[in-house]
This record gives structure tokens, C-alpha cells and sequence, in this order.
């Protein structure tokens, strides 16, 4: 399975703005998709957005217009460009990759909190 480490996550007020970035040991274009994920406290895990192999995107209806999913293939990072944060976004941000051979590997997984 890959290894994928996050980092990017924090602490920012309401309006604000983050970047999660997401590394990848393994080339990200022979992953089926690569993504984020989210949970929140007594909450189930929900997809946040996610691109494919040929670069399409699926961005979930509560985030689409200020959630931004994007890669780079050269440093097999995928990016989540956060903006426009509400209170909602809080929540533990998971990092996910899908591989034909090996199904789902898991970022550790990155604390987003929105408080004024």
C-alpha cells in the first residue's frame, strides 16, 4: 500500500482559509482517485472532493464553491485549497488514495478547526 502524509491543517477563524496538502510515496497517477475526506465529532466520515486518474473532479455539495482539489504529478501531492471556511468545516481531514491492487490506503489524518 502507499503512504500518505498530510499536513496544512490548523486552527483559523470563520472567512479564513487553509491549504491541506497531501504526499504520496507512489506515482498519484496510478491511483484509480486520490482525495480528502472529513469527520467530524459523532459523525460519519464523508467524502469531500476527489480527482481521478484523468483529472476529474467530484466536489461535495456542501463545499463545492469554495473547496478547490488540485495535484501535482511531479511531487505526487495532492492539494485542498479551503477557503471560505465555516464553522461546519471542523473536522478531522483524512487523505485517500485507491488502488486497484491494494483498494483504500488512509492519510493519519489532520485536525481543521473554524472558531473565532
Amino acid at each position: 500500500q502507499v503512504q500518505l502524509v498530510e499536513s496544512g491543517g490548523g486552527l483559523v477563524q470563520p472567512g479564513g482559509s487553509l491549504r491541506l496538502s497531501c504526499a504520496a510515496s507512489g506515482s498519484i497517477l496510478s491511483f484509480v482517485h486520490m482525495g480528502w475526506y472529513r469527520q467530524a465529532p459523532g459523525k460519519e466520515r464523508e467524502l469531500v472532493a476527489r480527482i481521478f486518474r484523468n483529472g476529474i473532479t467530484n466536489v461535495a455539495n456542501s463545499v463545492k464553491g469554495r473547496f478547490t482539489i488540485s495535484r501535482d504529478n511531479a511531487k505526487n501531492t495532492v492539494y485542498l485549497q479551503m477557503d471560505s471556511l465555516k464553522f461546519e468545516d471542523t473536522a478531522v481531514y483524512y487523505c485517500n488514495a485507491r488502488q486497484v491492487e491494494y483498494g483504500d490506503s488512509w492519510g493519519q489524518g489532520t485536525q481543521v478547526t473554524v472558531s473565532s
